[in-house]
């Protein structure tokens, strides 16, 4: 592809990918949780979803998608479902304090890095959209008369590495963060926030068209 296409969709997938979403908010909300090693394992299960759904894509599932609204509305309601169930299990999560000093200790704290990952997977998979997206977005960079699938390699491994440099960078801001955490009360009014705030992303993604 030329560069001048190459520019165009590096500057539109930075800005796209800097969008807060629910692979962001989960990334920063496991760093500032759990650590910066959840966050990673967070952030390959998402990468895992999202290369696969970008590669689904180009294997013409976009297309169906399309064709058949049906289907596209199935997966939306239960990815939503799944956010939605994301968000309360965040809004009640509990948070146990140390006895000689209110240090708080996350309910889940001893998860294995498998959970983390299986759960990037889950929220990154829930949104069928990402398919109709990379169906949408990707040919606009992919010039006809040059091998289509050396261009999508290009395109899959730039998007990669903004992705990820977005991830990581959320996940830094997640673990400075933590030491706001410190206490049980600010603990659990953040479980609620980032909880609602993955409630509102189910209701956005139920109501979209």
């Amino acid at each position: 592809m030329s560069l001048q296409a190459w520019w165009l969709f590096v500057v539109m997938t930075f800005v796209v990918s800097a969008t807060p979403g629910p692979n962001m908010l989960l990334v920063m909300s496991h760093s500032a949780r759990f650590g910066l090693r959840s966050a990673v394992m967070t952030m390959a299960g998402c990468m895992s979803a999202l290369l696969c759904m970008m590669s689904i894509s180009a294997a013409g599932l976009g297309a169906l998608l399309h064709t058949f609204p049906a289907v596209f509305d199935a997966l939306r309601y239960l990815g939503a479902a799944y956010l939605a169930y994301l968000g309360y299990k965040l809004w009640c999560a509990g948070v146990a304090a140390k006895s000689d000093q209110d240090v708080p200790v996350p309910d889940q704290a001893f998860r294995s890095g498998g959970s983390f990952y299986r759960q990037g997977l889950a929220v990154a998979a829930s949104n069928p959209k990402a398919i109709v997206f990379s169906a949408a977005f990707f040919p606009q960079f992919i010039q006809p008369d040059r091998p289509a699938l050396m261009q999508f390699g290009i395109l899959l491994a730039t998007f990669t590495v903004i992705e990820v440099s977005w991830y990581l960078i959320y996940a830094v801001s997640g673990h400075k963060l933590s030491r706001f955490l410190q206490q049980t009360h600010v603990m659990k009014n953040f479980n609620r926030i980032t909880g609602g705030v993955f409630v509102g992303f189910a209701a956005l993604m139920a109501a979209s068209r």
